[in-house]
């Protein structure tokens, strides 16, 4: 369990304010693996001094959607000149158990713990006793739609092939999934099935932990499909190692038009978005919870987190404090709706 450090550059650094519009920053690129890469950037000075250091806890391995997000924004906070430094640490273990467990026990005001809907799907199936409810919210940050992805060298050239034939022989079809059996990416494989007219109670699926292992297996043939997150997924299509079948939006995204969304397949009403977003310990003073919400939406501004955001083709999902805290709410009472439908709870 190793921990990155990142620090920006030396450089003078005048007072920063959290107001809109007062970032510049040049692009700077996520590497998943054990390296980290940043890019010298440019700042409009303003007028407050930035966070010296936050610390990223990572619930997952690397390569999956919760790194990749984590050192997104680790980086392009440091690039915009919010803060001074970020250390990155992955902790697998118990389904994201382990990570929010620590966070709690910890109470350490500096730390940043990254989760999406698993911390809500997986509370409702009792795979661990905490919630949501037991950390300080802070905000989400990005949407990530899911998408059905085969190889490159797949026989089945499109959603209705590979459904065809899981309905046929449904034990034979295995769709793979950075998550545990029973959360996001199983929900969103049997979400399709169920929408091309097949038993969700019958998809087989292959759980790994995090989305890189889960591409792994997907191209070494361990498996037929993979069910991930669009960002995970999205520079292997453009190289042209796998092909998207379809994606869970309403409409096909303006930055990958050739792919058509799963109701478009045949999978009707398969729609989803996967929010991700940070939480800390749950004794944060809440000056320092309603800064780090600060920190978050002055990131928004800054260039160099809009081509992370766009490359890995998120949407901005900004809902700080309160309001996260009300769209979790929420989505425990549909996402529990779903799950019992889909005969997971």
């Amino acid at each position: 369990m190793a921990t990155l450090y990142l620090r920006k550059p030396l450089l003078l650094i005048r007072p920063l304010a959290l107001g809109l519009g007062l970032i510049i920053a040049t692009a700077v690129s996520a590497d998943t693996g054990n390296q980290t890469k940043q890019e010298t950037g440019t700042t409009i000075a303003t007028e407050r001094q930035p966070t010296d250091h936050i610390h990223f806890l990572i619930p997952g391995g690397a390569g999956g959607g919760w790194d990749r997000t984590a050192r997104g924004v680790g980086q392009a906070l440091i690039q915009s000149n919010l803060i001074q430094s970020a250390s990155f640490e992955n902790m697998s273990g118990g389904g994201g158990a382990r990570g929010i467990a620590h966070t709690i026990e910890l109470k350490n005001p500096n730390l940043w713990l990254i989760n999406s809907t698993p911390i809500v799907v997986r509370s409702l199936q009792k795979i661990f006793p905490q919630s949501f409810r037991d950390l300080a919210p802070i905000a989400s940050v990005i949407g990530d739609y899911s998408v059905i992805a085969v190889p490159h060298n797949s026989t089945f050239n499109s959603l209705a092939d590979l459904l065809a034939a899981q309905q046929k022989q449904p034990r034979k079809i295995a769709f793979a999934g950075g998550s545990v059996a029973g959360g996001t990416d199983h929900i969103v494989a049997a979400m399709v099935v169920k929408g091309f007219g097949g038993d969700p109670r019958a998809t087989k699926y292959i759980p790994y932990d995090a989305g890189g292992k889960a591409m792994a297996g997907l191209l070494s043939g361990e498996v037929n499909a993979l069910s991930s997150g669009f960002g995970e997924v999205a520079d292997l299509a453009r190289q042209g190692w796998v092909r998207i079948l379809c994606i869970t939006a309403r409409q096909r995204l303006a930055g990958a038009p050739q792919i058509p969304t799963c109701a478009e397949a045949g999978a009707e009403q398969a729609v989803f978005v996967n929010w991700r977003g940070f939480f800390a310990t749950p004794n944060l003073p809440p000056t320092m919870q309603r800064q780090y919400q600060d920190l978050l939406a002055a990131l928004y501004e800054a260039e160099s987190w809009q081509k992370i955001r766009d490359r890995n083709g998120w949407v901005d999902l900004f809902n700080p404090g309160r309001a996260f805290s009300e769209m979790l709410l929420e989505q425990e009472r549909t996402v529990g709706n779903l799950m019992r439908e889909l005969g997971l709870l």
